[in-house]
Order: structure tokens, then C-alpha cells, then sequence
């Protein structure tokens, strides 16, 4: 069976296609290179979604750090590097305490939201794109009057559809693993992901997890569980820096419990060496992209033998069979 490496790029406007898709996966292959890892062939397509709300792209030509499309965190290699940096104890039981604070005081029990009005003040006025995915009426549609999170959706979920079959290894970074998640457990559950990496993720933000679970409870669910997609079959590892202020909420096997196959999230801190001109950006694609963590991920997917056809036949018997016991017990109960 084939693989493939899949990545979502996360919220803001971004250069072209074609060169953010090159920068990502220079970043890969350096962080392999680093890592002494042999494993440099890889199949690779990035999600590309900037440009349902930013219809000019960033232009990495212009100097102009006033220019609307100025590029000011582009990707470059080695120098950007901080293999001096630290996680630190005392800011980690910061973050905990905070984050508990913040839970306690704005998302109760059933995954509702308190005080909905200063959540949406700071959505509005820091995180638009995030706004907009998630406004019904969000004023930018296609000729199909699909909304931006309709469009961004049906991109991912048609992306993987295609690599269905393959061994899928899909890297969400920041507003990205939003998508993702959201792709994973109502688009394409069908589609079956090897190993799942969200990287700078925002899914602890209360904010989030209360959409989350607001939406399952249109859907049927009476108390909202969060949990890993179905179809993730190996591994869900979310990696954050610790100074990442998207990733504040970075410990999400506390809110995500495992799925029916038993995959839990697997929370990982990491240090992100991302700078550019002597400042730093933790939260930048590129540093995670590098790091030994997400190496280690990489390397192992890449090498890691694919199942025979005899195990994935035994695999699929195994499901059927399971889903027509279930079938006659639902049956029998119903008589």
C-alpha cells in the first residue's frame, strides 16, 4: 500500500500554492536531514484554502514591510534554528492553571459556553478568519452560495477521498486542525487516516470545543463527548510549544477521550525553532514542521512495513462480521 503526507496550512493569507506547498515540505525534509533520517522520498500535497478568503495571495518579492502582501515570516532554512531553547517546568503549570481557570469560568459541563459575548469579542477582533469558517452567513460564497467553511471542508475531504486506499499521514497546523477535525468526523469518516499530527492546534480553546459540541447535539448527541475521529487508525499526536499563545490550550488528551479503536491523542511539547531576522515565532508551520518529534512521526510512518493484502482482507471480514452481530442484536431487541 502506498503512503502519502497530507498537509492543511493554517488560518491568514499566504503565499502562492505552488510555494507555500515547496516551503513545507523543505521544512520535512530538513528536519529529516537534521535527524539523520534516511527516509527523504515522500509523496506530498498540501491543502491549499487561503485563497477562498484572501483572493491575492502574499508575494515574497516585495520588501515592503508596510505592503498588505508582505511576507513576513517566509521559510528559511538552518538559520532559523534554536536548538539552545528549553521547555520550561514553571511555564507549563502556568499554562495548566490558567487553562483550568479559563475552563471553570467559561465552558460548563455539557460543553456550553459562559459569557458567549466577550468569546465572540475575541474571535472578532483576533481571530477573523475563525470568525468567518464559523458564521453562517459569512458574506463570500461560490455560485454554489457554499460558505467559506463549506468550500474549506469539501476541499480536504475531496483531497483525501482521492488518496483513499493509500496510507494517509495528515499534518494539520493551527485554524488547519479545526478543518481537519471537523473533515474527519463529518465529511469523510469512510476515509481511513494512518496517523493524524495537529501541530500549534487551537482545539482546546473552550470556544472551540463548545462549537464542537454544540454541533453534535444538533446531530443527535444528548452530552457531547469529544473524542479522536473514528478513522484514525494508528495515532493522533498533537505537538505545541509551550509559547505558542494559539496552542495555549496544548494538553488535549484532557478534553479528547480515545476512539472505539482505542487511539487516544498523545500530547507531545516541542520546541519550535522557527525565527526570522532575529525574532522568533513559535507558532510558525516551518519550525514544527522540524522538529525531532515530528521527525520521529515521520521517519516511523515512512518505514513502517504496509499491512499484506491478507491482513487488510482479515481486517475487513473482522468489520462485517462486527457490524452484522450488531445488526442482529438491534434486530432482536427491536422485536
Amino acid at each position: 500500500m502506498s503512503k502519502i503526507i497530507i498537509g492543511i496550512h493554517g488560518l491568514g493569507n499566504k503565499v502562492p500554492e505552488n510555494i507555500l506547498t515547496r516551503w513545507w515540505e523543505s521544512a520535512i525534509i530538513e528536519g529529516l536531514s537534521r535527524s539523520n533520517q534516511k527516509s527523504l522520498n515522500f509523496d506530498f500535497q498540501l491543502v491549499y484554502w487561503a485563497d477562498f478568503q484572501h483572493p491575492v495571495a502574499l508575494d515574497p518579492a516585495i520588501k515592503d514591510k508596510k505592503h498588505d502582501l508582505y511576507v513576513e515570516d517566509p521559510y528559511i532554512p538552518g538559520t532559523n534554528f534554536y536548538p539552545d531553547e528549553k521547555s520550561s517546568d514553571f511555564r507549563k503549570k502556568l499554562l495548566n492553571y490558567l487553562g483550568g481557570q479559563l475552563n471553570r469560568i467559561f465552558l460548563n459541563e455539557d460543553l456550553s459556553i459562559n459569557f458567549s459575548s466577550i468569546s465572540d469579542f475575541i474571535i472578532h477582533h483576533f481571530f477573523s478568519d475563525l470568525e468567518v469558517y464559523y458564521t453562517a452567513d459569512d458574506g463570500v460564497h461560490t455560485t454554489a452560495q457554499e460558505t467559506i467553511r463549506e468550500q474549506t471542508c469539501q476541499h480536504l475531504a475531496k483531497v483525501l477521498k482521492q488518496h483513499r486506499g493509500k496510507e494517509i499521514l495528515l499534518i494539520a497546523h493551527s485554524m488547519g486542525s479545526i478543518v481537519a477535525y471537523d473533515v474527519l468526523t463529518r465529511y469523510v469518516p469512510e476515509v481511513e487516516i494512518d496517523t493524524f499530527v495537529t501541530i500549534g492546534s487551537p482545539l482546546g480553546l473552550p470556544i472551540i470545543r463548545s462549537k464542537i459540541g454544540a454541533e453534535m447535539g444538533e446531530r443527535g448527541s444528548t452530552i457531547p463527548v469529544l473524542k479522536t475521529p473514528e478513522n484514525v487508525r494508528t495515532c493522533w499526536s498533537n505537538q505545541a510549544d509551550l509559547r505558542d499563545k494559539i496552542a495555549f490550550f496544548y494538553d488535549l488528551g484532557e478534553d479528547y477521550i480515545a476512539n472505539s479503536r482505542g487511539i487516544k491523542v498523545i500530547d507531545q511539547t516541542v520546541i519550535n525553532g522557527y525565527g526570522y531576522k532575529g525574532e522568533k515565532n513559535p507558532h510558525k508551520a516551518y519550525g514544527y514542521l522540524r522538529t525531532t518529534e515530528m521527525m520521529n512521526i515521520i521517519d516511523e510512518f515512512l518505514k513502517r512495513k504496509s499491512p499484506s493484502s491478507l491482513t487488510r482482507l482479515q481486517s475487513f471480514l473482522k468489520k462485517q462480521s462486527q457490524r452484522w452481530i450488531e445488526y442482529l442484536q438491534s434486530w432482536k431487541d427491536g422485536r
